[in-house]
Order: C-alpha cells, then structure tokens, then sequence
C-alpha cells in the first residue's frame, strides 16, 4: 500500500512540475487574497480588527466577512473606507 502511495504521490509532483513549465494546463485555479478597501485600509490604522470595527460602529464578523470576501461594505462605511485610506490620521483623530 505504501508503495502505490508514494507512485501517486510522484506522479503529482511530475504533473506539478510540468504545470510550472507550461507544459500542461493545471485543472483547475484559485484566486486568493485579492485585496480590497477593508484589507487595504486596516493596516494603516494599525488597528486590530476588534478595535477597526468599533471604529466602524460595526460587529468583528461583519469587518471579517468583508475581509474575507463574503460581503463588501455599502453606503457611509463604503465612503468611510476611502476617507480613511487617504487621511489615516484625520480618521483617528475623529474617532478619539
């Protein structure tokens, strides 16, 4: 049994390599981590996500949904996030 574990195994790694040669297509492909205004804005605030999503005066799950791609901000959050991204400070200072 090991041993047909291991031929599977190496015939994944000889199609691996092949894909990465361009030599065969891959099956299938995954786009991960596209950014978007949330992921992008968070780090210049450097603000956890709890402390972001107070800022936001919206729940951890609703910031992490939006993170995560299940859901996007609308309305004032939507114009919030812009403001913030291009005025990191002034955000801050308001929310203090």
């Amino acid at each position: 049994m090991e041993k047909e574990l291991f031929e599977e195994l190496l015939e994944s790694v000889k199609q691996a390599v092949a894909i990465k040669r361009g030599e065969t297509k891959p099956s299938r492909s995954f786009t991960v981590n596209r950014k978007n205004e949330v992921t992008k804005v968070r780090p210049k605030l450097s603000l956890s996500q709890n402390r972001f999503a107070a800022l936001l005066g919206i729940s951890s799950s609703t910031l992490k949904n939006w993170e995560q791609g299940r859901r996007r901000a609308t309305g004032a959050v939507k114009v919030l996030l812009k403001v913030a991204h291009r005025h990191p400070k002034i955000v801050l200072q308001a929310a203090a």
